[in-house]
């Protein structure tokens, strides 16, 4: 009988442990630093990129999260890279629960009125 419960424990918290992965979602704090991972902030160069959002796609129902319209940043080349552009289209992948879904509402991945308005482009981009 002892060994009953202890397997059942030993379940119990095995399958806890095991959706605790799946249900993590990352906050920004996290994913800030997540994403600034072995960055020298020491002598940083780049360009900044304003945001544009896309007028359009309200009519057509593509929104944010919140209903903000969407957005990206855009670099255009210049000089021998005319034709080559920069974009940054802020991932917001996708939310799996209610409780996780209202929270990217909150933040620059469910709205573009979090995004930032302007965003430093620098290091190696492709």
């Amino acid at each position: 009988m002892k060994f009953l419960w202890v397997g059942i424990v030993v379940v119990l918290v095995f399958t806890k442990w095991a959706n605790g992965f799946e249900e993590h979602s990352f906050n920004e704090t996290e994913l800030s630093w997540l994403e600034g991972y072995g960055e020298s902030k020491a002598a940083v160069t780049g360009v900044m990129v304003g945001l544009t959002l896309i007028p359009g796609a309200g009519a057509k129902g593509a929104v944010c999260l919140d209903g903000t319209l969407p957005g990206y940043h855009l670099h255009r080349g210049y000089g021998s890279g005319a034709n080559s552009w920069l974009i940054q289209l802020e991932g917001g992948g996708w939310c799996n629960t209610i409780r996780n879904c209202a929270y990217r509402k909150t933040t620059r991945r469910g709205s573009s009125k979090f995004m930032e308005k302007q965003l430093l482009f620098t290091g190696i981009q492709s």
